[in-house]
C-alpha cells in the first residue's frame, strides 16, 4: 500500500489534472448534450470502468510497452477516435428524432451508454501514457508490492475522475434540459454534442505519441 502522504499528494495532483477539461470531459459533455443527463452519467461510469483495465495494464508493465510502441499506440488511438466519430455522426443523424425530442432523452439503453463509455475509456491511449508517467512518481519502491501500489493509485484516480466528470455531465445535461423546451433548440444542441465528439475524434487521431 502507498503511504498516506503519497495518497494525499497523488489525490491533490489528480484533482488538479482532472479539473482541467480534457478528452474525457469533452466526451462526457458531448454525450450529455446529445443524449441527456442520464446517458452522460452512465457514460462517465463506463469511461471510468474502461480506465481500470488500463490501470492494471500499467501496473503489470504492459502499459509501458504500449506507450513506447508507436504501432500499438497508433492502432489503439485510431480505434478510439473512429468510435468517437461514429457516436458523433449517430448523434447528428438522430438530432431530429421525434421520439427523442418528445421525451427529452435519448432512447439508448443503460447498457448501451455504459458500453459506449467503456469503449471510449479503454481505447484512450492518453490514459495509459498518463498512468505510465505519473503513477511511478508516487510509489515507494522500497516498500515493495509496486504493482499493488500502482493499482491503488490508479483506482483512486478513477474515483476522483468519476466525481469530477459527473459534475460536467450534470451541468451539460441541465443545459440540455432547458433546450428541450424547443424541438429546434434541442435538435441544434444534439448536433452540437455530436459535432463536439467528431472534433474530439479528429484531435485524438492527429495526436502523436510524443505529444501525448
Amino acid at each position: 500500500m502507498p503511504t498516506w502522504e503519497a495518497l494525499a499528494a497523488f489525490a491533490v495532483a489528480s484533482v488538479v489534472i482532472i479539473a482541467i477539461p480534457g478528452p474525457s470531459v469533452l466526451f462526457v459533455i458531448g454525450r450529455s448534450l446529445s443524449s441527456g443527463r442520464r446517458a452522460g452519467l452512465l457514460s462517465v461510469v463506463g469511461n471510468e470502468l474502461g480506465a481500470l483495465p488500463l490501470v492494471a495494464a500499467v501496473a503489470l508493465g504492459v502499459g509501458t510497452v504500449v506507450a513506447q510502441s508507436i504501432l500499438l499506440f497508433t492502432l489503439i488511438k485510431l480505434a478510439g477516435a473512429a468510435y468517437l466519430g461514429y457516436l458523433g455522426v449517430q448523434a447528428i443523424r438522430g438530432r431530429r428524432d421525434h421520439t427523442v425530442l418528445a421525451s427529452g432523452e435519448h432512447a439508448a439503453s443503460s447498457w448501451q451508454s455504459l458500453r459506449q463509455g467503456f469503449i471510449v475509456g479503454v481505447t484512450n491511449p492518453k490514459t495509459i501514457v498518463f498512468f505510465v508517467a505519473v503513477l511511478p512518481q508516487f510509489v515507494d519502491v522500497h516498500a515493495g508490492a509496486v504493482a499493488t501500489q500502482m493499482m491503488v493509485l490508479g483506482v483512486l484516480f478513477t474515483l476522483i475522475a468519476l466525481a469530477g466528470d459527473s459534475v460536467w455531465a450534470l451541468a451539460a445535461g441541465t443545459a440540455r434540459a432547458w433546450f428541450a423546451t424547443s424541438g429546434k433548440r434541442l435538435a441544434a444542441v444534439r448536433a452540437a454534442g455530436g459535432t463536439m465528439m467528431i472534433g474530439l475524434a479528429g484531435a485524438l487521431a492527429l495526436t502523436s505519441n510524443k505529444a501525448a
